[in-house]
């Protein structure tokens, strides 16, 4: 392993993660003048401070009683329950006590926080339909008609892609007049086009394997695949924070699954100990296969998966290694190769790669690519293949022509461009934010940025003032997020300008002011820009 990679350890003090620097400079010259940026290959974590989780309980507590006590007033008939729910309140309930009183008196409570419709492409500004109520707590959303512009750090659009100008969109148009909007069928019978062999051999050549097959859809490429390399008798071992995708797929699998862990790699080989020594439940039998799953980037946390770490352990223990990068594929490495590039690993060493079109690439559906033999497998045995309508021939094309680009195919340096304007969006939003006292977790050259807020009251405020102030987010909170782990999260593109980004800076600055956001004990000292 490379000193490089052996320098991302981490040393607590005082309940901060700092990582620590490499002996060589992050820009790889001597030392000069300017401060030196974020260290690469390094991740922060800096725990809520015990005022703000006290408070954070306190509130979270306060609003579950507020939301009980709601409850027993509309069993008395003292609070009239809402148009949508006073006729099904004598039926059988689809949810848990909790889950539905949660929904209805927390989270139907900042509803107009979630979910807000968008009338335009998502490019680096959109248009945000404003959606209004007269009871938040009983009636329906209803669109306005009135449209939000609004700076978008919301949608996975790292590179740019997602535009109606340019070569991307022109080929897509193309493709429509040619494919049509869609295939009606299935691979398996007659929904294979010329442009989905085009696109997988695209594919396999850009994450260096020797053959990919395509999907039309990101979520089910995960949990309709999973179960065909997998089965009983075999063990899963999951990092915790693993997509829905991959849940769903390890359990439709039937086989074994134990998790590890975030980014654990002590906690990750005691586990593939623990189950070579011991074996199967009950029978004590070996495993068939045991299989190690893991994302590139975490799109909530916005970390990096320690992949040197992961494959030597997959060597040592003479495991699987199933590698799911929908968030970096196209966004992380130099050429936009993903995290094998980023921490150069070889992707040989990789036994299965997926990824999705959805994020860099401005399309859908996704990929598995690996050797030719698992490939075929998955082709005859993927449900997904089987019975699932196949990519269109437009969003086919988006892909291929992003791909080109990313590759240079296209005969530009367009491709080069985004991903360092990617790069370097990433780099200095992460700092500057830091720099303003605010906590922000992940991977210093992740292109998602989760600020953390904590506070449930401030999570509705938070969103509601950015909108307002014309800056669209994603905002996350419980059940999604551990109660202390209240988030806003910004995922940063190529499409950003540096104007742009300031411009955004200067409205976090006052809003984190306004509502007390700054609770970082160990806020960056402030650099040249």
């Amino acid at each position: 392993m490379s000193a490089s990679v052996t320098e991302t350890v981490v040393a607590q003090q005082n309940g901060y993660v700092k990582p620590l620097e490499p002996e060589k400079h992050c820009n790889g010259t001597t030392t000069n003048s300017k401060p030196c940026d974020l260290p690469s290959h390094t991740e922060s974590f800096e725990v809520i401070p015990l005022w703000a989780a006290i408070t954070t309980y306190f509130a979270f507590g306060l609003l579950i009683l507020i939301s009980y006590l709601r409850e027993l007033l509309r069993r008395w008939g003292w609070i009239r329950y809402g148009a949508k729910v006073e006729g099904m309140k004598d039926f059988v309930p689809l949810y848990s006590d909790f889950e539905a009183m949660y929904t209805l008196n927390i989270y139907g409570r900042i509803k107009d926080c979630w979910n807000r419709p968008i009338a335009s492409n998502a490019g680096d500004h959109f248009d945000v339909l404003e959606r209004k109520t007269t009871d938040s707590f009983n009636s329906d959303l209803k669109v306005t008609g009135r449209k939000i512009r609004a700076l978008n750090l919301s949608s996975y659009n790292y590179l740019g892609f997602a535009e109606t100008q340019g070569s991307c969109a022109e080929d897509a148009r193309r493709a429509l007049s040619t494919y049509g909007a869609g295939t009606c069928s299935s691979r398996r019978e007659l929904g294979t086009l010329d442009i989905h062999k085009e696109l997988e051999q695209l594919v396999a050549e850009f994450v260096g394997k020797p053959a990919a097959l395509t999907f039309g859809m990101g979520f089910a490429t995960n949990s309709a695949n999973l179960p065909v390399v997998v089965g009983k008798g075999s063990l899963i071992i999951s990092d915790q924070l693993n997509h829905a995708s991959i849940v769903l797929g390890s359990r439709l699998s039937g086989a074994k699954i134990e998790l590890f862990k975030h980014n654990d790699m002590d906690d990750l080989e005691r586990k593939l100990r623990h189950a070579i020594v011991y074996g199967q439940p009950r029978t004590r039998r070996p495993y068939k296969k045991i299989l190690i799953v893991v994302e590139g980037v975490y799109s909530m946390e916005g970390s990096v998966v320690n992949l040197p770490r992961v494959v030597e352990l997959k060597k040592k223990y003479k495991a699987y290694v199933y590698l799911d990068e929908a968030h970096s594929i196209g966004a992380m490495g130099e050429t936009g190769r993903g995290v094998c590039e980023y921490w150069g690993v070889n992707p040989a060493d990789i036994d299965i790669m997926m990824g999705t079109f959805t994020k860099s690439f401005g399309a859908c559906g996704g990929y598995i690519a690996a050797s030719e033999e698992i490939v075929d497998q998955v082709r005859r045995h993927s449900h997904n293949d089987a019975y699932a309508v196949s990519m269109s021939g437009p969003v086919a094309a988006q892909a291929v022509s992003a791909l080109k680009t990313i590759m240079g195919r296209d005969g530009t340096d367009l491709g080069r461009h985004r991903l360092k304007q990617l790069a370097e969006n990433s780099r200095y939003m992460r700092r500057r934010l830091m720099e303003m006292g605010f906590i922000v977790w992940g991977n210093h050259d992740s292109p998602v940025i989760p600020l953390m807020i904590f506070q449930p009251a401030k999570l509705a405020a938070f969103s509601r003032e950015l909108l307002a102030r014309g800056i669209g987010v994603v905002v996350v909170g419980f059940p999604a997020t551990g109660i202390t782990e209240t988030r806003a999260r910004f995922c940063l593109s190529a499409a950003h300008t540096r104007e742009m980004l300031d411009e955004a800076l200067a409205v976090l600055d006052d809003v984190g002011n306004r509502l007390q956001l700054k609770y970082s004990c160990h806020p960056l000292k402030s650099n040249s820009h």
